[in-house]
């Protein structure tokens, strides 16, 4: 059986890795010149970027890929723990540092910082962030998305909605648990993690915070582009064929199935597809046709609310002379005085943030510069930005310079001494994301989630089309590297239990 997967990032590496090690034939057409989507170490100068995911969380899921593919994980990338995870700086002064891998430390942190009271108050957050992870992991992250009918028919459904609180967006959880400003900035942040607008997006997504704290912060040594660099060399170990700099012009249908694909003008016929592309340009540039079958999911791509971009800057910085360096951790995220004003520009007013939180990764790596690390850093710089809209938002052509200034002053003020150390500067623009990753306005996670029901509308790893599936930030689980790596995992199992995967040993499954 042949399958094509279009697109070589985590997603569609997870699900070529997983079908090729149960005896199916994985072609992968990549329409740049390197795998990994958005993971990727990209060096500039003497200094090494990852210039898309900073950060690993739940290590587990790799290591079963690599485990259930023939490999193994700490063999082919090597994994360290951040300590501490976050280093949090806040307008009035006071900082704020959450130790990796330990609840009881990060409380000690809270109490000793900010007093025992807002200690006691992170604590049932977690608590009931927990309770939340334990109801919705099962069935809405590492399973296909459940039809909201079935949903409604677990016989738990009252206690599990008492608890996940579908009505309450994740500020009004924040608010909830503590009047702590600043701890609220802190929970509200994690909103970001999938591109969204904390009063507006549900709370369950508080289960990022927990996720973080119980599984971990984690690097990849020489940059977390190696954890990809590592999955394409499992899939071509398991005999998956990548073709880079080979772009997809068109998903082939008949009778309502997808059955190959135009490649350089050629048609190639396969028994299934995989898209590890962005849900918007599968359904509405990849298909010409279907309108009746794919009615229903182009228009809730429509009605979706975009998720937001980001404006990216790459640093090296050489302190010569010998000088003091300021005091910041791997991660650090420096949050201004009044936070909720970074989303009215972005889905308001749609403009650059005027006054943004800045998130900083500033990795402890040697491998990552040419040089001493007494004298070298790296640093990868992440703000939240509106996406790239010319017609109906914000035009970002031409303007990242200005930005990219504008940012290193901001953080000259902030005591981080850029401009005196400043060897190597390079920015991204979300614009330069939309063409880069062909993510329509640069979005970063397809559609936000915004609003209780998102989940449901959110497109799935099965598409209305048989033999087409989607395994990409945008579609179901989501953004970030554990989500899209799990959507590759979905996907093959839904392959495995199709028609396709009939006669498959079932110790493959």
């Amino acid at each position: 059986m042949k399958i094509i997967v279009i697109g070589a990032g985590l997603g569609g590496l997870s699900a070529a890795a997983r079908l090729a090690k149960s005896g199916f034939d994985v072609e992968i057409f990549e329409k740049s010149g390197a795998i990994g989507g958005k993971c990727r170490t990209e060096w500039f100068g003497d200094y090494a970027f990852d210039t898309g995911p900073t950060l690993l969380t739940l290590p587990a899921v790799f290591r079963d890929l690599f485990k259930k593919t023939g490999g193994r994980l700490e063999r082919e990338a090597k994994l360290a723990p951040v300590d501490p995870a976050f280093n949090y700086f806040f307008a009035d002064g006071s900082t704020l540092e959450f130790p990796n891998l330990d609840l009881p430390k990060i409380l000690n942190s809270i109490d000793s910082t900010f007093g025992k009271r807002q200690g006691n108050d992170w604590h049932n957050l977690m608590q009931r962030a927990e309770a939340m992870w334990d109801i919705s992991r099962t069935p809405f992250i590492e399973s296909e998305i459940p039809s909201l009918t079935s949903f409604l028919k677990n016989r738990r459904i009252l206690s599990d909605v008492r608890t996940i609180a579908p009505w309450l967006t994740l500020s009004k959880v924040a608010a909830k648990y503590t009047d702590d400003p600043r701890l609220r900035m802190i929970i509200e942040r994690y909103a970001t993690y999938t591109g969204s607008d904390p009063r507006k997006a549900p709370g369950v997504l508080a289960t990022i915070a927990f996720m973080e704290t119980t599984f971990g912060a984690w690097h990849v040594e020489g940059g977390i582009g190696n954890l990809a660099i590592a999955l394409g060399a499992r899939c071509e170990a398991l005999g998956v064929k990548i073709h880079l700099n080979t772009p997809v012009s068109e998903i082939l249908t008949s009778n309502g199935a997808a059955v190959g694909v135009i490649v350089n003008g050629s048609r190639l016929a396969a028994d299934a597809v995989v898209a590890n592309a962005d849900a918007e340009v599968v359904y509405n540039s990849l298909i010409p046709g279907e309108k009746r079958a794919l009615r229903g999911v182009r228009r809730n791509l429509k009605k979706s609310e975009p998720s937001l971009s980001g404006f990216s800057l790459y640093l090296g910085l050489r302190n010569s002379s010998g000088a003091e360096l300021p005091a910041i951790g791997s991660h650090n995220v420096f949050f201004p005085d009044r936070y909720h004003e970074e989303f009215d520009d972005i889905f308001a007013s749609k403009i650059p943030v005027r006054d943004p939180a800045i998130y900083i990764c500033a990795p402890q790596d040697p491998a990552m510069i040419r040089g001493s690390v007494d004298e070298m850093q790296a640093w990868s710089v992440l703000v939240n930005a509106p996406r790239h809209d010319p017609e109906g938002g914000y035009d970002w052509n031409g303007k990242g310079e200005e930005y990219a200034e504008k940012l290193i002053k901001k953080m000259d003020g902030l005591g981080l001494r850029v401009s005196e150390r400043l060897e190597v500067m390079e920015f991204r623009t979300p614009e330069e994301l939309q063409s880069r990753y062909n993510a329509p306005g640069g979005s970063i996670y397809g559609g936000a989630v915004h609003g209780a029901t998102s989940v449901f509308t959110r497109p799935q790893n099965r598409s209305p089309l048989k033999n087409l599936y989607l395994s990409s930030g945008s579609a179901h689980p989501g953004g970030g590297l554990p989500m899209v790596t799990i959507g590759g995992e979905l996907v093959a199992e839904a392959i495995l239990n199709s028609d396709l995967g009939v006669g498959v040993p079932k110790n493959h499954h």
